[in-house]
């Protein structure tokens, strides 16, 4: 069997500091359980749908999706603008029609990281690669329903009036028990980023 690969991009890619977040479904496997296959296609497009319209809406770029999750990254300048776009999409996941009609409550986690990554096109899709896109995984993992966590470096983005509390964390697989978070009381569109200068 042959292989083939990807050529590699003529000139190096340029890293960018850059503001991760990923918005997970919490309990998918049971939803898809309980479903009809077809049922539960089509509340998995109209959450991934709105969840992408949410984020671009607020100046983000949706890299990829698998399943029930949604990655999509800002300028880490922009760290304001993604917070605000996290609070919501637990707002829009939680009043899907389609989901209503069926009797459920979706609910998310959301993890947001900040720091150098580099972006590019692989096989027609946008990604991004760096630890920031691993710390955001790690940090959607370990979020409660309907919580989002940030790391330490994107509140240092945002204004003082952050409402947001620090939030112990378990061991991150690939990350030293340095890593702090906080937990997102209440974002909103009224969270400014920090003025510099």
């Amino acid at each position: 069997m042959t292989h083939l690969l990807l050529p590699l991009p003529a000139e190096p890619a340029v890293p960018e500091q850059a503001c991760l977040v990923l918005a997970d479904l919490v309990g998918s496997t049971a939803i898809a359980h309980a479903l009809p296959l077809g049922t539960y296609t089509a509340l998995m497009a109209e959450l991934v749908q709105v969840l992408m319209l949410s984020f671009e809406l607020r100046g983000g770029r949706v890299l990829q999706h698998q399943g029930d999750a949604v990655l999509a990254l800002w300028p880490a300048e922009a760290t304001a603008q993604a917070l605000c776009a996290a609070g919501e999409a637990h707002e829009r996941a939680g009043s899907l029609g389609l989901a209503a009609s069926l009797g459920l409550q979706l609910q998310l986690r959301l993890g947001i990281a900040v720091g150098e990554v580099i972006t590019g096109v692989v096989g027609g899709q946008p990604s991004a690669y760096g630890l920031p896109v691993n710390y955001a995984r790690r940090l959607c993992d370990v979020a409660e329903p309907g919580e989002t966590l940030i790391c330490a470096d994107a509140v240092g983005l945002l204004s003082a009036a952050l409402p947001c509390v620090p939030r112990t964390l378990p061991p991150l697989r690939g990350f030293g028990p340095e890593c702090r978070a906080y937990r997102v009381l209440a974002p909103s569109a009224r969270v400014t980023p920090m003025k510099t200068g």
